[in-house]
């Protein structure tokens, strides 16, 4: 955890600071402020409490380094191979790191994973280390259009790609779903590309299965406004923009009607 507050910024409150540090969310900082475990500049800090470019801040007696909340929320974009986990190495060796940990030090420690996909598929994953920026993201992963490659053994029916569009899960719930589309593939693989609404990678993987057909992978490639591209390769993260944070944001405005739905 790695910076401070600028001279000019003005004091905020210590609960905001941490959270939007990554460290903790503004609840888990009360908790640590009614344990008497954080103090401000050597004494006791308190519920309310603001701390401005001078203050020191220690949890445990450790000082704690943070960034100014108005320098903007820490988000990435990561390409993640499948199989790979978040939050642990992918091999034995000393030397592979686990995925979050490669992250810049300054995004913090505490990391949120907005609407994951399942460790066996991979793609695109946000990630964010502001905490309130997380739940924000959250709330309007429903309104945002993800797209995914699916592989199968075999090739889809009519009767079967129907079913897809139907969007109804196991749960008897129904996802949006705008597009299936075959895309090419070798041998007995077959690729097809799926636009829905506020889906995850389970729900994507679970349309297909109750077609009957075996599904060999699901990847994300885009995720409301953001797309994986060739610019990025697997493994790699990439920072969100202030603009492209603002753009997820406001997707639930931009959401498109029902009756748009293509078949």
């Amino acid at each position: 955890m790695s910076g401070s507050l600028a001279r000019d910024e003005t004091p905020e409150r210590l609960q905001k600071v941490l959270a939007h540090a990554g460290l903790a969310s503004r609840r888990q900082v009360e908790q640590w402020i009614r344990a008497a475990r954080l103090t401000v500049n050597g004494g006791p800090a308190e519920l309310g409490m603001r701390v401005g470019p001078s203050d020191q801040v220690r949890l445990d007696g450790r000082l704690v380094h943070w960034q100014h909340p108005a320098r903007g929320a820490q988000a990435y974009l990561y390409h993640r191979s499948s199989g790979e986990r978040l939050d642990e190495p992918t091999t034995n060796t000393a030397e592979a790191l686990a995925a979050l940990e490669r992250l810049p030090g300054r995004a913090g420690r505490r990391f949120i994973v907005i609407s994951p996909m399942p460790r066996i598929d991979g793609g695109l994953e946000l990630i964010c280390s502001d905490g309130a920026c997380a739940a924000q993201l959250q709330r309007r992963v429903r309104f945002w259009i993800g797209v995914f490659s699916v592989r199968i053994i075999g090739e889809l029916g009519e009767t079967q790609r129907a079913g897809v569009l139907t969007g109804v899960l196991d749960s008897g719930e129904r996802l949006r779903v705008l597009e299936c589309r075959a895309a090419g593939g070798e041998g007995i693989n077959r690729w097809y590309t799926v636009r829905a609404q506020g889906a995850s990678g389970k729900g994507i993987r679970q349309l297909f299965e109750r077609q009957g057909v075996r599904v060999s992978r699901v990847l994300r490639t885009e995720l409301g406004s953001l797309a994986l591209g060739r610019a990025l390769p697997r493994g790699q993260f990439r920072a969100l923009r202030p603009d492209e944070i603002e753009a997820l944001l406001a997707a639930d405005a931009a959401a498109p009607p029902q009756d748009s739905v293509a078949r």
